[in-house]
């Protein structure tokens, strides 16, 4: 599949719009680090565009005490792909998720 060719102004906003999506995934990460946020708010919020398109994988990795091999070592478990984004979760996997945490 070929990309749209687009206008520089197009591009513009393109770029505007992924930048906003990274600051908005940093502090979510942030919150869910510093203990502002559960993991059950952030999973119950998968209407939000930032939180759908996160990688669950990165996810985890925010949580507290847990790093890359933890959290693959979860997901294995639970059969998460590490690739999975928070959109594509079925509630057997959200539910064992919030087991898990």
């Amino acid at each position: 599949m070929a990309l749209p060719k687009l206008t520089p102004e197009e591009k513009k906003k393109a770029l505007l719009k992924a930048q906003e999506m990274r600051s908005r995934r940093a502090v979510i990460r942030e919150n869910l680090k510093s203990g502002k946020m559960t993991l059950r708010e952030i999973l119950s919020k998968t209407d939000d565009e930032v939180i759908a398109k996160m990688r669950v994988a990165y996810l985890l990795q925010s949580l507290p005490q847990v790093g890359k091999v933890t959290s693959r070592k979860i997901m294995e478990e639970i059969g998460i792909h590490e690739s999975r984004r928070v959109q594509g979760l079925g509630k057997r996997q959200i539910g064992a998720l919030l087991e898990r945490f």
